[in-house]
């Protein structure tokens, strides 16, 4: 706990719980059903983004000597993040995102302005929970590279599980199947990424990754 209170930790995670804070905030103002006013939800993502980029501050370059912020990318690392980012985004776009725009519409932006505010969302909220914070947080308790790399990268399969369990309509076996093996695949591009280039190049990736959507709009009449 010492690492997570010290002064340079909370001024980082403060400063970038501030920017995740500002960059999702559209989302929630486009959330017609919220049970909340917006400026609390804006108060929570803030509280929780403070304390998820402390963990990351504190504890990923401790434990990993690897920077959360690589600035300076090699040449391999930025191929694979952009091919394979390229690439599930063609896998997606073809097979699974047909059949889940009718179980998960709410998951899909219906123009290109709502893509970019569900994409800001996604980076500065999305990939911190699931992937950031997650692997900060379980090479703490674990002391194990390769034990936190497979748990971080189910985590997402874990939530994807939850997700689909509060949905009214059930998915078919081969559908589920499906999908949760490619969210471990995506789980362990993005955390070995995520140790290659940081957070930027993780961000990057998942930018391309989401850019198939844009593909539907460019494409309609």
């Amino acid at each position: 706990m010492r690492h997570l209170l010290q002064p340079q930790v909370l001024k980082l995670s403060t400063i970038a719980a501030l920017v995740s804070t500002a960059a999702a905030y559209p989302r929630l103002a486009l959330w017609s059903d919220r049970s909340a006013p917006v400026w609390y939800l804006a108060a929570m993502i803030f509280f929780c983004t403070v304390i998820l980029w402390g963990f990351v501050f504190a504890w990923h370059t401790r434990y990993t000597g690897r920077p959360v912020f690589a600035f300076k990318v090699g040449i391999k690392p930025f191929l694979v993040a952009t091919l394979s980012g390229i690439l599930l985004a063609m896998v997606y776009h073809e097979w699974l995102d047909p059949s889940l725009r009718t179980v998960l519409p709410k998951e899909y932006p219906a123009d290109a302005k709502t893509w970019f505010v569900f994409v800001m969302f996604t980076l500065a909220v999305n990939q911190l929970f699931l992937i950031f914070a997650a692997f900060a947080w379980l090479i703490r308790m674990t002391k194990n590279l390769k034990l936190t790399v497979i748990l971080t990268a189910l985590l997402g399969a874990f939530v994807l599980v939850l997700k689909i369990q509060s949905l009214p309509a059930s998915l078919s076996f081969s559908m589920l199947a499906a999908l949760l093996s490619f969210r471990v695949v995506v789980g362990f591009l993005a955390v070995g990424i995520y140790l290659r280039g940081g957070v930027i190049l993780v961000w990057w990736w998942a930018l391309l990754f989401q850019a198939r959507l844009l593909l539907d709009f460019i494409n309609a009449p």
